[in-house]
């Protein structure tokens, strides 16, 4: 198989009905986020986007308004205060929130655990882990008073397994999948349902901080013998925040072309 291999240029994708709901995705002016989000305007659903890069933010606008209703929002998701801010005019400009997805995430630096430079270890926790709780936190009590909710977190393979020379990247992931089976837990009795994704690398700009040497690594381990391609992506996030998904939560959803089977 060719690493260039398109299957979704190859089917009818199919149609999942969104239609009603609005979601806010984290990260969503680029790469998985932004993925995902045309996935989720194209099934119905209105759509905040949620990123720090105001220009990547007005091209993805841009891009999605041909297709429905996108608004935006320019988010630090390790600061709760701008946070609080972002949901509170979401909710006025949209009424509620019903999708949450959290895709907003750096890769951080290549070292070696005892190498690893402690102010790249903090702003990896910040963002891939504090970054999705504090989001979690803010949105869910609106789910709760609705008794209606859907979230989906992006965790990585390497949350599974644990990359060499990703020790921060890697726990950071690992965390968001304890959380989100915390979290499915807590809110199983109020119609949310809460899960994780464990994609292995899809290229996106997140290749720029990784040394080449990584990225060899990385797709060796995939049997499959290409990376992830994005549409496989919302593929799956699609159905895991629709309706239909209604009784799986605090559950970790595979996407690592075979290189994990559990």
């Amino acid at each position: 198989m060719s690493l260039s291999y398109n299957y979704f240029a190859e089917i009818d994708v199919n149609h999942i009905d969104l239609n009603g709901r609005h979601a806010v995705i984290t990260g969503g002016a680029q790469g998985i986020g932004f993925a995902i989000a045309e996935r989720v305007v194209a099934s119905g659903a209105s759509v905040s986007l949620w990123d720090r890069d105001t220009v990547l933010l007005q091209s993805a606008s841009e891009k999605l308004q041909k297709v429905g209703t996108v608004t935006t929002a320019v988010v630090d998701v390790s600061d709760a205060a701008n946070i609080d801010v972002a949901v509170a005019d979401t909710m006025t400009q949209h009424g509620a929130i019903d999708i949450l997805v959290t895709s907003a995430g750096i890769a951080g630096p290549n070292f070696k655990t005892w190498e690893y430079p402690i102010d790249a270890w903090r702003q990896v926790m910040e963002i891939n882990l504090t970054g999705m709780f504090l989001c979690c936190r803010a949105i869910v009590p609106g789910m709760v008073e609705r008794n209606y909710g859907r979230i989906v977190n992006i965790s990585s393979i390497a949350g599974k397994e644990g990359n060499p020379t990703a020790s921060g990247y890697s726990a950071s992931k690992a965390g968001v999948i304890a959380l989100t089976k915390s979290l499915g837990k807590e809110t199983a009795s109020y119609n949310i349902a809460v899960n994780c994704i464990t994609p292995a690398a899809a290229k996106t700009r997140i290749f720029e901080q990784l040394s080449q040497q990584h990225i060899d690594f990385m797709l060796s381990k995939i049997p499959r013998g290409r990376f992830l391609q994005l549409e496989e992506v919302s593929a799956m996030v699609a159905w895991l925040v629709s309706e239909e998904n209604s009784f799986t939560t605090g559950a970790v959803f595979d996407l690592s072309g075979g290189r994990a089977t559990y």
